[in-house]
């Protein structure tokens, strides 16, 4: 079984010649489809440890492990390579390439990963069925509604069929009527298909459909439903 894990990481910075402890001392480890949820204040930190947790920022002690790789000890290539074919990311803001179609968007990672084939071709076509988006395919982002855009999101992070599934406010952006069927769709997907979801928000409905829920806040990482 896949796994990720935090050994003892912590991340500061340093602001006006002044060190910013961000955090400190944190130990997690999350197994293919487990749902971890973070909590916590703006500023607190949250988004910094989803970025580094998925190998886009690196702390300033400690190490992340994907099963056998410490990403401080592998390459650059070798770290895009493992989040390209294991990672998939979500964001408030969809950030979909305006002068691409939504089909185009979401099938950007299988092209990354020269794996664009009629099979994954079939895949996609599936994926955005499943969300109903299929009758957008070819519409440009600016033509969907925001709940639409986010669907559009999620069916790109999946592409590649990820086993961990980093989810930053992924309904911070929408109403409640679109944030409910995102975060349906969301647990569903866990569900179904095995995925970790590990995410950083403030929703507390959302939270409460996950596994284990922490609170990140003064620098520390406290599991909440012990």
């Amino acid at each position: 079984m896949n796994s990720l894990e935090c050994k003892n990481i912590s991340k500061s910075f340093i602001i006006n010649n002044d060190n910013l402890n961000v955090f400190s001392d944190i130990n997690l480890k999350i197994n293919e489809s487990q749902k971890i949820a973070i909590s916590g204040k703006s500023g607190a930190g949250k988004s910094t440890l989803l970025h580094i947790m998925a190998g886009l920022d690196k702390p300033t002690n400690g190490t992340v492990e994907f099963n056998d790789y410490d990403f401080s000890k592998i390459s650059l290539n070798k770290l895009s390579e493992i989040r390209l074919k294991n990672f998939g990311f979500v964001y408030q803001f969809h950030h979909l390439l305006d002068d691409l179609t939504i089909a185009e968007n979401i099938s950007i990672p299988a092209k990354l990963n020269n794996n664009f084939n009629k099979t994954k071709k079939d895949q996609i076509i599936s994926l955005m069925k499943d969300l109903n988006i299929y009758d957008r395919k070819d519409h440009l982002p600016w033509k969907l509604s925001g709940g639409e855009k986010q669907r559009a999101a999620i069916a790109r992070a999946l592409t590649n069929e990820p086993k961990f599934l980093f989810l930053d406010e992924p309904t911070g952006n929408l109403d409640e009527e679109n944030a409910n069927v995102i975060q349906d769709i969301l647990i569903n997907i866990s569900k179904t298909h095995g995925v970790a979801l590990i995410t950083a928000t403030h929703d507390n409905k959302f939270i409460n459909a996950f596994d284990t829920i922490y609170d990140l806040s003064d620098t520390k990482l406290n599991e909440l439903n012990e």
